[in-house]
This record gives C-alpha cells, sequence and structure tokens, in this order.
C-alpha cells in the first residue's frame, strides 16, 4: 500500500455499476479508502457522517445534474471534487471548475492519470489545511479566512466568497510573489489554450480586491508565464 495515501475517504458519485467498481478496486490498489454512492441524493444524505475528502463526480446521475449536486456539495462539506464524466463539452467543463471543481476528466480514463489527478487534489488540500491552522491570511490591508471564505477589506467590510474564488485567492495567498501558471491555477496538469475559466476567475477575483482590472497592483499579469500576487503575506490566529 502507498504510504502517501492515506485513510481519508474518497466518495465514487457514480451510477453505473461497473464503472463504480472500477474505481473502487482502483482506488484501493493505490491505498485510497473509497465508498460508492449511487446517486447525488445518496450523497449528500451521508456527506456529513462520511466526511469524504474528495469526491469523484459523475454528471449524469439519476436523481439531478452532477453539475448541481456540485453547488450544493460545495455549501455543506469542504472538500475536493474531481468530475469525471462521457460529457466532453467544453461548456460543462467551465462551468465546473466555475463551481469549484478542482478538475475533469473525461471517460474512459486512463487509469494511472486519474490516481495521479486524485493525489494531486488531496495534496493541494493538505497544504490548505496546514496554512489554515493559523485561520487568517493578512495581505495588503486585506484579511481572508479560508475556513469560512470571509473576505475583510480595509474599511472593515466583509464579503463572502463563492467556492472558486476562494479557492484562487487561497492558492495565491500559499504562494505570494511567486508567478503561478494557469495550469496551476486551474489544477490541471493540461489546459487549452482557448480554455478562459481561469482568466474568468482572475477577473471576478480582481472586482472583489478592487484591482483596476486595466493596471493591476495586486495580482499581476505576467504575459506568456501565469499570474502573481505581489503581497507579502502572513498568517494570523483569528482568535
Amino acid at each position: 500500500m502507498n504510504r502517501e495515501a492515506t485513510q481519508r475517504l474518497v466518495a465514487v458519485v457514480e451510477d453505473d455499476a461497473l464503472v463504480a467498481q472500477t474505481l473502487t478496486q482502483l482506488l484501493g490498489q493505490y491505498g485510497f479508502r473509497s465508498r460508492w454512492f449511487r446517486s447525488g441524493s445518496d450523497l449528500l444524505a451521508h456527506v456529513v457522517q462520511a466526511q469524504p475528502a474528495l469526491c469523484i463526480v459523475d454528471l449524469g446521475l439519476p436523481d439531478r445534474d452532477g453539475l448541481d449536486l456540485i453547488r450544493e456539495l460545495q455549501q455543506r462539506h469542504d472538500c475536493g471534487v474531481l468530475i469525471l464524466t462521457g460529457r466532453g463539452f467544453v461548456s460543462d467543463k467551465v462551468l465546473g471548475l466555475e463551481l469549484g471543481a478542482d478538475d475533469y476528466m473525461v471517460k474512459p480514463f486512463e487509469p494511472r492519470e486519474l490516481i495521479a489527478r486524485v493525489r494531486s487534489i488531496l495534496r493541494r488540500y493538505e497544504k490548505g489545511e496546514r496554512a489554515e491552522g493559523c485561520k487568517v491570511a493578512v495581505f495588503d490591508q486585506w484579511r481572508f479566512d479560508p475556513a469560512s471564505h470571509v473576505l475583510c477589506g480595509p474599511a472593515g467590510a466583509e464579503d463572502l466568497l463563492g467556492t472558486a474564488e476562494a479557492k484562487l485567492l487561497k492558492a495565491f495567498l500559499e504562494s505570494p510573489n511567486r508567478i503561478l501558471t494557469r495550469e496551476q491555477l486551474a489544477g490541471l496538469d493540461d489546459l487549452a489554450p482557448t480554455d478562459r475559466s481561469i482568466d474568468v476567475r482572475i477577473s471576478r477575483l480582481r472586482r472583489r480586491l478592487r484591482d483596476d482590472s486595466h493596471e493591476p497592483q495586486l495580482i499581476k499579469t505576467v504575459y506568456g508565464a501565469g499570474y502573481l500576487l505581489a503581497a507579502a503575506v502572513r498568517w494570523e490566529s483569528s482568535q
């Protein structure tokens, strides 16, 4: 068993029994504990008790669209989300990532690639949890609580960020003054040149931070390379 694969639960939300069996067996081979949920309602009914660290979600579920499930899941439980579906439409991919999914794969999938993406998502969440041990990030007169997604401005006004924006801001805060590629920010190893989902998120986050999109001072564009948070960051206790 691979020691890096902890016993944190990976939930498989899939109505096809054969695909679900393949996934759970594959995860088990690499040391991951998994549990199969046949529908979105089944997952939501048990998510608080099960406390999955990652959910692998099919979009074509029998009781609801998987995108609707992801939207509701993000409101109930903080976990990684990997979309695994037969739907390869760019619009589904963009919307899924906008709703807070960490990655998107299209069936049929290559087993080793899926395991690599599962590991990548879990590592990012574990890194984020270590940072959240200090609770609040303070940067350029702003304060951000990753646990609650609350962003507090220079004048003290609080703003509740959506899941996608909160994940993006947390990625910047964990690596300040470093260039992050669009692939890194999207949590993907490959991002099509025409995929503008990250650029849309950046624009929304800049508006939240009152950062002029024409001449940004906080989240800077490094042309041909990616984006950079130009600020010192310190982590403080929320107490």
